[in-house]
Formats: C-alpha cells, structure tokens, sequence
C-alpha cells in the first residue's frame, strides 16, 4: 500500500461516526526538520482504530508552524493543533503535554510523544492496545525504541531498553525504573491522566511524573521491541539542551527539581513507594556524576549498587576515560558518539 493509499485509510477511519479510540498527543518547539516523520509515522497506523492527533507548537520559529498548518488542511478530522504565538515553557509551564493537550483528549487511550520522535512500526499503536485486551488490569504500556544518532547512525540500543524481555510490571518496579523509557512509547488509559497531581506540573520533566501516576493506579506492562525511533543529541533535543553551555549548573538544577518532585510523590502516594523513591533518588544523583565525569563519587563505595547497573560497555568507556583521558577525548573526535 502506498503512503497516499495508507493516507487515504486514515482519512476513512476519521469521517467513521463515534469517538477515537486513541488521542496521540505531540508537543512540539523548533522541530521542523523532524516533524514530517513524526506525524506521517501516526498517520501510517495500521489497526481498527480511529485516531486523533492533538498537537502543540511553543510558538516555534523554525516554519514548523506552517508544516502543521499544511497538515491540518490535508487532515482536518484527524490534526487538532494549538498554535502558540508566545513561548509557554519560557512562561514557567514546564510540562505542556498535561496543560494543553490532554485535556482535551476524548480518546480511551492517550499516546504522548515529541516532535522530534517518531513511529517506526506501523501496528505500534494496535500492539499496544491488543497488551490492554490480554490484561484487563493495565493502565500503562511502554516499550523500546531505537537510538538514532546526529549522524543518522543508530546507536546504543541499551539506552532505551530498560528490560530484557516483555514483562508485567507493578507500581513499584516502574517507580524504580533503571535505564531510560522513549517517552513516544508511553501509552496510557486515559482516565487516569484526567486529574494530574502537582507533583506533575512541579516536575523538570513530563515522562517520569506520568509513569508515578500510573504506578498508583495500577499494573503496566514493558513491550520489548523497538516501535519508536528516539533521537539522540540532535538540534532541539532535550538531550542535545542539557549537554550545552553550564552543564554542571544545569545538571545540578535538574538533579534538585527531580529530587523535589520525587519527594512530592512520596508524600503524595503516602509513603506507598518509599523505598523505591529513596533508591531512585540514589540513582538519579549517581547518573549525575557520570554525566559530570565526577569520577570519585562514580567510584565511592556507596554507588556501588548503581554502577552495577551501568551497561560493560559504559563501565568500559568511563574506566577508559579516567585512566586516559587524552586517548579518550581524541578517539571520542573522531568517532563522535560512537564512542563513551
């Protein structure tokens, strides 16, 4: 089937009568360049299924703006956007997800993602939905995601792999999480964003607040396969933001907003996921010190636990690093992040 053809299809499903069954929610700030494979790898969703897309532009300056508009013509049933004129993350509103998309969703299923990620798969959506007919008591799903590079190489797919094998999670497992969660995974019973805690809107981040709420509310379930494509450091990624400028200040601020909101959760669930909370809290600052290459607390006994839990690959490039840093710092130039 050709990509009109699929087009077509997404189209039909949209004139049907009745409600969408799933509301794909994407947030998006400066991310021309990538937006078109994000919205075409929603489009291209194979199931019986009807879908909306509720999208929000941060007032962005790089024509995104006007690519939205030009599919919101092509799609008008389908395309739901929000097209600031003024940046809202700059005004204090950290998670826009939560503030502008979902409460307008009307799905039964919500999918969140940015705008800078896409779909790789063209059932991703019905392969989460068919885990929520198997288990009647899930409110959550994930899965991994592919590690695509500036380059346009992949990368590490450990990066966001965080399980071997697909698995049942409780509320205390994904509160404790180890390894990153593509954020384009997330897939969601709706009815338990309805009302978001303070903790979210506090958070630096939207993922982690959303993975709290679904530990509270229930079982997830981890799918291990790659249905999504995470960018790694490019133009405009969070990641390629952090790694920018004062990376020890914002490393800091970060790790402290993060620790608040934790905290926040913990008082919140009522001391449900105390240990959990305390473990990833420990964890949270030991990332921090490999991200600063603070390489006397990476190796202080008490981190022990956590640098066990690093991949051999990662051990092998930070003993790499702190042993011979020079050697390091000229092989990192020249293969760039296919290397550390």
């Amino acid at each position: 089937m050709g990509k009109e053809e699929i087009f077509s299809e997404a189209r039909r499903k949209a004139g049907e009568p009745g409600l969408p069954l799933i509301s794909v929610c994407v947030v998006t700030y400066n991310h021309r360049p990538y937006l078109s494979d994000c919205l075409d790898g929603i489009l291209k969703q194979e199931g019986d299924f009807r879908l909306e897309i509720l999208i929000h532009d941060d007032a962005s300056e790089d024509g995104a703006r006007e690519l939205i508009e030009d599919y919101e013509r092509r799609f008008p049933e389908i395309i739901k956007p929000i097209l600031q004129t003024e940046n809202q993350y700059s005004k204090g509103k950290t998670n826009i997800t939560g503030i502008f998309n979902i409460p307008r969703a009307r799905g039964e299923f919500l999918a969140v993602m940015d705008g800078d990620d896409y779909y790789c798969d063209p059932r991703k959506l019905e392969k989460q939905i068919r885990c929520f007919q198997r288990e009647k008591e899930l409110v959550f799903c994930f899965h991994s995601a592919k590690v695509l590079l500036p380059d346009g190489s992949f990368g590490n797919s450990a990066l966001m792999r965080p399980y071997r094998g697909s698995r049942i999670l409780s509320g205390a497992e994904l509160v404790d999480r180890r390894g990153g969660a593509p954020f384009a995974s997330f897939f969601f019973r709706r009815e338990i964003l309805e009302t978001l805690p303070d903790y979210y809107f506090d958070c630096p981040v939207g993922d982690r607040p959303l993975e709290w709420i679904a530990a509270s509310c229930g079982k997830s379930f981890y799918l291990d396969e790659p249905l999504s494509v995470y960018r790694f450091q490019h133009s405009g990624s969070w990641t390629r933001e952090q790694g920018e400028g004062e990376r020890e200040k914002k490393q800091r601020r970060y790790r402290e907003a993060m620790e608040k909101s934790f905290l926040e959760f913990d008082r919140e669930s009522g001391g449900r996921f105390h240990p959990e909370i305390e473990r990833a809290i420990g964890r949270l600052r030991f990332l921090s010190y490999v991200n600063l290459r603070d390489f006397p607390e990476i190796y202080r006994r008490g981190n022990r636990e956590f640098y066990r839990e690093l991949s051999l690959r990662d051990r092998f490039f930070l003993q790499f690093e702190r042993r011979i840093p020079g050697l390091y710092r000229a092989m990192q130039e020249r293969f760039g992040q296919g290397i550390g």
